[in-house]
Protein backbone atom coordinates (compact mmCIF):
# COMPACT_ATOMS: atom_id res chain seq x y z
CA UNK A 1 0.00 0.00 0.00
CA UNK A 2 0.90 3.50 -1.20
CA UNK A 3 2.04 5.96 2.15
CA UNK A 4 -0.93 8.20 3.23
CA UNK A 5 -0.72 11.88 4.40
CA UNK A 6 -3.67 14.17 5.33
CA UNK A 7 -5.85 16.06 3.42
CA UNK A 8 -8.14 18.51 4.58
CA UNK A 9 -9.92 21.14 1.80
CA UNK A 10 -11.78 23.45 3.39
CA UNK A 11 -14.31 26.19 2.25
CA UNK A 12 -16.30 29.22 4.20
CA UNK A 13 -18.90 27.10 4.76
CA UNK A 14 -17.22 24.06 5.92
CA UNK A 15 -14.88 21.33 6.27
CA UNK A 16 -15.46 19.75 2.70
CA UNK A 17 -12.89 16.87 3.17
CA UNK A 18 -10.45 15.23 5.83
CA UNK A 19 -8.96 12.11 5.47
CA UNK A 20 -5.92 10.45 4.89
CA UNK A 21 -5.34 9.98 0.93
CA UNK A 22 -2.12 8.26 -0.85
CA UNK A 23 -2.26 11.08 -3.84
CA UNK A 24 -4.16 14.02 -4.37
CA UNK A 25 -4.20 15.78 -8.22
CA UNK A 26 -5.19 19.21 -8.28
CA UNK A 27 -4.72 22.41 -11.63
CA UNK A 28 -2.14 25.05 -10.13
CA UNK A 29 -2.12 28.57 -12.35
CA UNK A 30 1.30 26.90 -13.29
CA UNK A 31 -0.12 23.63 -14.50
CA UNK A 32 -1.55 20.28 -13.00
CA UNK A 33 0.40 18.43 -9.92
CA UNK A 34 -0.02 15.61 -8.21
CA UNK A 35 1.36 14.85 -4.43
CA UNK A 36 1.77 12.07 -3.11
CA UNK A 37 3.53 11.36 0.50
CA UNK A 38 6.50 12.81 2.05
CA UNK A 39 5.72 15.96 -1.04
CA UNK A 40 8.51 18.95 -0.77
CA UNK A 41 7.38 22.01 0.57
CA UNK A 42 4.93 24.20 -1.26
CA UNK A 43 2.38 27.03 -1.40
CA UNK A 44 0.10 27.94 -4.88
CA UNK A 45 -3.01 29.31 -6.21
CA UNK A 46 -5.74 27.23 -7.40
CA UNK A 47 -7.92 29.04 -10.41
CA UNK A 48 -11.14 26.62 -10.94
CA UNK A 49 -11.03 23.30 -11.73
CA UNK A 50 -10.54 19.66 -10.99
CA UNK A 51 -9.28 18.39 -7.33
CA UNK A 52 -8.63 14.35 -8.18
CA UNK A 53 -8.51 12.41 -4.38
CA UNK A 54 -7.29 8.81 -4.54
CA UNK A 55 -9.56 6.08 -2.55
CA UNK A 56 -7.94 3.75 -1.20
CA UNK A 57 -9.09 0.87 -3.75
CA UNK A 58 -6.59 2.86 -6.46
CA UNK A 59 -10.08 4.56 -8.18
CA UNK A 60 -10.00 8.38 -7.83
CA UNK A 61 -12.95 10.57 -6.43
CA UNK A 62 -13.31 14.10 -8.51
CA UNK A 63 -14.46 17.35 -7.22
CA UNK A 64 -14.94 20.58 -8.93
CA UNK A 65 -12.72 23.23 -6.80
CA UNK A 66 -13.73 26.85 -7.17
CA UNK A 67 -10.24 28.75 -6.64
CA UNK A 68 -8.70 28.61 -3.66
CA UNK A 69 -4.80 28.00 -2.67
CA UNK A 70 -2.64 24.82 -1.59
CA UNK A 71 -0.60 24.48 1.30
CA UNK A 72 1.93 21.54 0.95
CA UNK A 73 4.32 20.56 4.33
CA UNK A 74 4.65 17.93 6.75
CA UNK A 75 3.24 15.36 5.27
CA UNK A 76 -0.02 16.84 5.14
CA UNK A 77 -2.25 18.94 2.66
CA UNK A 78 -4.76 22.02 3.40
CA UNK A 79 -6.79 23.21 0.37
CA UNK A 80 -8.48 26.75 1.24
CA UNK A 81 -11.36 26.98 -1.75
CA UNK A 82 -13.77 29.30 -2.33
CA UNK A 83 -15.91 26.55 -2.92
CA UNK A 84 -16.06 22.73 -4.00
CA UNK A 85 -18.09 19.97 -4.64
CA UNK A 86 -18.41 16.65 -5.87
CA UNK A 87 -18.27 15.63 -9.64
CA UNK A 88 -21.92 13.13 -8.92
CA UNK A 89 -23.30 15.66 -6.90
CA UNK A 90 -23.39 18.76 -9.68
CA UNK A 91 -26.48 19.87 -10.87
CA UNK A 92 -25.82 19.99 -14.49
CA UNK A 93 -28.93 21.66 -15.73
CA UNK A 94 -28.36 24.47 -12.93
CA UNK A 95 -24.29 24.48 -14.81
CA UNK A 96 -25.49 24.68 -17.98
CA UNK A 97 -28.18 27.79 -17.48
CA UNK A 98 -25.27 29.44 -15.32
CA UNK A 99 -23.23 29.11 -18.52
CA UNK A 100 -25.37 30.46 -20.69
CA UNK A 101 -26.44 33.23 -18.48
CA UNK A 102 -22.86 34.13 -17.84
CA UNK A 103 -22.22 34.38 -21.45
CA UNK A 104 -25.19 36.82 -22.20
CA UNK A 105 -24.18 38.86 -19.53
CA UNK A 106 -20.12 39.51 -21.23
CA UNK A 107 -21.75 39.88 -24.45
CA UNK A 108 -23.81 43.04 -23.14
CA UNK A 109 -22.33 44.12 -20.09
CA UNK A 110 -19.78 47.24 -20.32
CA UNK A 111 -18.82 47.67 -16.55
CA UNK A 112 -15.52 46.30 -16.23
CA UNK A 113 -16.26 45.22 -12.18
CA UNK A 114 -19.44 43.55 -14.12
CA UNK A 115 -17.83 41.84 -16.52
CA UNK A 116 -14.85 40.33 -14.05
CA UNK A 117 -17.80 39.00 -12.46
CA UNK A 118 -19.56 37.32 -15.34
CA UNK A 119 -16.14 35.84 -16.57
CA UNK A 120 -15.35 34.05 -12.80
CA UNK A 121 -19.05 32.75 -12.90
CA UNK A 122 -18.64 31.38 -16.54
CA UNK A 123 -15.06 30.10 -15.26
CA UNK A 124 -17.26 28.06 -12.42
CA UNK A 125 -19.57 26.81 -14.54
CA UNK A 126 -17.80 25.59 -17.07
CA UNK A 127 -15.16 23.96 -14.36
CA UNK A 128 -18.39 22.36 -13.02
CA UNK A 129 -19.49 21.02 -16.53
CA UNK A 130 -15.65 19.33 -17.15
CA UNK A 131 -15.63 18.01 -13.66
CA UNK A 132 -19.30 16.49 -13.95
CA UNK A 133 -18.29 14.80 -17.71
CA UNK A 134 -15.38 13.26 -15.78
CA UNK A 135 -17.45 10.58 -14.35
CA UNK A 136 -18.40 8.89 -17.47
Amino acid sequence: MAAEFRLSIITPEKTFYDDETSMVIVRTTEGDIGILANHTSLVASLPSGPVKIKNQDGTFKIAALSSGIIKVGGNKVSIIANAVEWADEIDIDWAKRSEAEARDKLQHLKDKHELDIAELKLQRALNRISVHSMLK
